[in-house]
């Protein structure tokens, strides 16, 4: 073999040898594509709850489900009496009605302490400020903003939690726990625990159903479950409120066994479009119910 032939036979073969070893380097960075495992799927995101913690107001604690809106209780008295209970003028504990004057029209038979109270109209708490108020420093203990104009001393109690936390302001206005009841009743039940008496317990105002003993109340069955989903909401939607446990099994027991009404549903649908937020255990009853 000539050294030219030679010398052409050795790049043929280099070129040969060359053309293997890509397709190993091929082959093999082939493999590798197939035995890594494909990109999992991204993940489906998780449905937003229905009610949660609003990021645009970072100052409120984590797990607030409830009111963001409405600040003023005296202004969420004038909504109500105007957009929600406009054509249900009726009092939660009594069902008596009151006038355009918010001025009760009591039936014979109606008997009260109060006299000139019980004339009036007034905003109950269902689930009383007291009970949830305690739980705030301003209300207990005071706030440096809290102190009297004219003689600089320091107060506290429900004034002082009004002034100086928007929570509890917040907590006060929700629409949900509020409801129209007579002057003198409301002031009888104070923030005593709901409960239930011996059959048989005498009404404490005449006429009215409303029973109120030994720092304890009992409102007329027809409010019971709407009363029960207030506390479970009132729970749910602001962290400083958790009932206790005795109050727990009455309101669940209560909201087993007395069912919503057209009415309570209508409520609180009027409410979620004012407020902006639901009570999910009525929505699910009402929607349980097809009303």
């Amino acid at each position: 073999m000539s050294l030219k032939t030679a010398a052409i036979v050795f790049l043929i073969s280099s070129a040969a040898l060359g053309l293997s070893a890509c397709s190993r380097d091929a082959g093999a960075s082939a493999s590798t594509r197939a035995a890594s495992p494909a990109p999992a799927p991204a993940a489906a995101a998780s449905p937003a709850p229905a009610q949660s913690y609003d990021p645009e107001h970072p100052e409120l604690q984590k797990g607030w489900n409830g009111n963001t809106k409405y600040e003023s209780f005296a202004k969420v008295k004038k909504v109500l009496f105007k957009r929600v209970f406009n054509d249900h003028r009726e009092t939660i504990y009594c069902g008596f009605s009151y006038t355009d004057q918010k001025q009760m029209v009591l039936p014979s038979g109606f008997e009260a302490k109060d006299a000139v109270r019980a004339k009036r109209l007034e905003w109950e708490h269902i689930v009383p400020a007291e009970n949830f108020g305690r739980a705030f420093v301003e209300w207990r203990e005071g706030s440096p903003a809290c102190t009297k104009e004219n003689s600089g001393k320091p107060f506290r109690g429900r004034r002082c939690a009004d002034l100086a936390s928007r929570e509890y302001r917040l907590m006060q206005a929700d629409m949900y726990n509020l409801y129209p009841a007579d002057g003198a009743v409301n002031g009888a039940r104070q923030n005593y625990d709901f409960t239930e008496f011996e059959q048989g317990t005498k009404p404490s105002f005449g006429t009215c159903p409303m029973k109120v003993y030994d720092r304890r109340a009992e409102p007329r069955d027809e409010v019971k479950g709407l009363i029960a989903r207030t506390y479970k909401y009132m729970d749910w939607a602001y962290p400083k409120y958790r009932m206790s446990d005795q109050t727990r099994k009455l309101m669940d027991a209560w909201d087993k066994t007395h069912p919503v009404t057209s009415w309570e549903c209508t409520r609180a649908k009027r409410i979620e479009g004012l407020q902006g937020n639901a009570n999910p255990f009525t929505a699910d009853a009402c929607r349980k119910a097809g009303l």
